[in-house]
């Protein structure tokens, strides 16, 4: 297949975002065309409370190149993007999010950087960031541990705006996970992987849907997604514990036998802090286990990690 019968497929979830999604596709919409090859674009509607649907509805009628996926409920971003790589038929996959932070003009920077580098997974790094000092630690913080648990050298693991090799979104879609992070996932199936640097700007209307929450919820995902780190952690911190445990003791031992029993009275609020970090421990040990019992749960019971209640607007095109 050659590059101009290629298909580009845009995937863009939404939640609560009806400030931004007129201004989107009015941005969008040129930039694919530009592309001068087939086109579609498929944004998810994850169980948005506000008016987004029914925009939607209304752009999906005015442009036959987008389709809107309109699932029964919120299921979560990446949730949300995995149903749309379920029905997409682009050889080169885009995913960017509805708040116009990732601006659609550099698409075709992704596009040409995939082609002509011969890239799996082409990311990117967010130039210049307009976000809070909160949400520029909690990136940090992300991008250091997706380092760490996949062993992929990737500067900025946050960023949305990403291309992606049909097989690659192919590969993805099979794994049929139910809590994941997206960026990480694609890493397991790709071969080649690059980033380039990207514009980023202000959002354009309405309130960010990811609060502290949601930003740890995803650390977790990532976590406990690709690594069993948290429980050798506790098995070594729990090893290193009993160790100090023991030596405490002993050190107790001897102290009151060289200063006698008087002494050993004086510390008792000493141990009793002691003990109040032995069982806060143990306790945190006990919710990390609880967390990875739990996915096994929802793992095995099988149930979809979405259901699409319906799809609306598209048709096949023969060019742009």
């Amino acid at each position: 297949m050659t590059k101009a019968e290629s298909v580009i497929s845009a995937v863009i979830p939404v939640f609560n975002e009806e400030d931004n999604l007129k201004a989107l596709i009015g941005r969008l919409q040129p930039v694919m065309r530009s592309l001068g090859r087939p086109y579609e674009i498929v944004m998810i509607d994850d169980g948005s409370r506000d008016g987004s649907l029914a925009i939607l509805k209304d752009l999906a009628r005015e442009n036959p190149e987008l389709r809107v996926v309109e699932l029964t409920r919120n299921y979560g971003q990446h949730a949300a993007i995995m149903a749309g790589f379920s029905i997409v038929r682009g050889d080169i996959v885009i995913t960017l999010d509805a708040d116009l932070q990732n601006p659609p003009e550099e698409i075709p920077r992704l596009v040409a950087e995939m082609e002509n580098g011969g890239y799996d997974v082409v990311g990117t790094i967010r130039r210049r960031r307009r976000d809070s000092a909160f949400r520029l630690g909690a990136s940090r913080l992300i991008n250091i541990v997706a380092r760490r648990i996949t062993g992929v050298h990737m500067t900025d693991w946050g960023c949305m705006l990403r291309a992606y090799r049909r097989p690659v979104v192919e590969r993805m879609r099979d794994c049929h996970e139910h809590a994941t992070f997206i960026p990480a996932l694609a890493t397991a199936f790709a071969k080649r992987l690059t980033e380039i640097e990207v514009a980023h700007e202000e959002r354009h209307g309405g309130k960010s849907n990811y609060p502290l929450r949601k930003l740890i919820n995803l650390q977790f995902d990532l976590v406990a997604s690709f690594s069993d780190f948290p429980m050798k952690m506790l098995m070594y911190g729990g090893i290193l514990m009993s160790i100090l445990g023991v030596c405490f003791g002993a050190f107790l031992a001897v102290a009151r036998l060289a200063y006698g029993a008087h002494w050993a009275a004086q510390g008792v609020f000493t141990l009793f802090a002691v003990l109040f970090v032995f069982v806060g421990l143990q306790f945190f040990a006990l919710g990390v286990i609880g967390e990875y019992i739990g996915r096994i749960y929802r793992e095995v019971r099988r149930r979809p990690e979405y259901v699409i209640e319906n799809i609306h607007g598209g048709r096949d095109r023969s060019g742009s």
